[in-house]
């Protein structure tokens, strides 16, 4: 099995709202901002083929899906759909992918599955054979959302994937599509029912899968959140999503589970370490996957 990391649309969003309770003073020394505030993000996609005998595409990130006075508002760089440009350049294609695993429904994490903007024209999905694999507390949360982050979702998305016959939800450890070769863990401090992937590894330790890859999604968006007291201002319950995170990087630090970033703009993949104080962080970091093996 190989795995590419793929880059999404990018976006700039509010330094701030990114590092929650977290001063300017620490936080712009892992993100500079421009003059409005903003830091750099990616919304960066994983890749693996084959999968479970399946070419598998986690996260979508957020498209080009916004008509142009929202992907101003929301900090959307680039007008085209990036991620089929990633895919294209790894040799793939939108037909070529046999499933889509998300996170969660937040547009972010998304949006990519749906083409790009079109004046007049409704939202359609890009990806015409994929079978969508998303948690199902986290899919009742997208199709009744609380007024605090309805804006966070795509209304018509739901529906959309509903409509495909092609959507899983999930509720437990694994998947019918992915059978074993994926094993997910669950969070609800960022969002209720936020679903993390771990590609399983080639290694076993009395009965626990080792070497493995995570999409680390919202819980950790990228190495600063690592820090476990580093939460967003857009988390639901940021108490509640330290205690995850904690319990999250002990668990992938002693079955050597590597941690795959989103958002961030410097970093794909990296080990999880901790010093003698006891706080975590990274090394071996890796910002690109081009076809590399799950077990190197």
């Amino acid at each position: 099995m190989k795995l590419w990391s793929l880059l999404g649309n990018s976006q700039k969003l509010d330094g701030g709202a990114m590092f929650g309770n977290a001063p300017r003073a620490l936080w712009q020394r892992w993100a500079t901002p421009d003059e409005h505030n903003r830091i750099d993000l990616a919304c960066r996609a994983l890749l693996a083929t084959p999968l479970a005998g399946k070419t598998v595409l986690f996260e979508a990130g957020i498209g080009a899906f916004f008509e142009p006075k929202m992907r101003e508002r929301y900090g959307v760089v680039e007008s085209q759909h990036v991620l089929l440009d990633s895919l294209a350049a790894a040799g793939f294609g939108p037909d070529d992918i046999d499933v889509v695993v998300l996170s969660h429904l937040h547009f972010d994490h998304a949006g990519g599955v749906l083409r790009a903007w079109h004046d007049g024209e409704p939202p359609r999905l890009v990806f015409p054979n994929a079978t969508y694999v998303v948690g199902r507390d986290h899919f009742e949360r997208a199709r009744q959302p609380h007024p605090r982050d309805r804006a966070s979702f795509i209304p018509e998305l739901p529906e959309l994937l509903e409509k495909t016959g092609r959507l899983e939800l999930v509720d437990g450890a694994y998947s019918r599509t992915l059978g074993d070769s994926v094993r997910f863990h669950y969070s609800d401090g960022h969002t209720p029912g936020l679903m993390l992937a771990e590609i399983v590894g080639p290694e076993s330790v009395d009965g626990q899968p080792h070497g493995g890859v995570v999409f680390c999604a919202d819980l950790i968006p990228g190495r600063p959140w690592v820090h476990v007291p580093i939460t967003m201002g857009y988390d639901r319950n940021a108490e509640l999503l330290i205690d995850e995170k904690k319990a999250f990087l002990a668990d992938k630090l002693e079955r050597n589970v590597h941690l795959f970033f989103t958002h961030d703009p410097g970093c794909a993949l990296a080990q999880v370490v901790r010093d003698e104080k006891g706080r975590y962080g990274t090394a071996h970091e890796v910002g690109e996957l081009q076809a590399r093996a799950l077990a190197a």
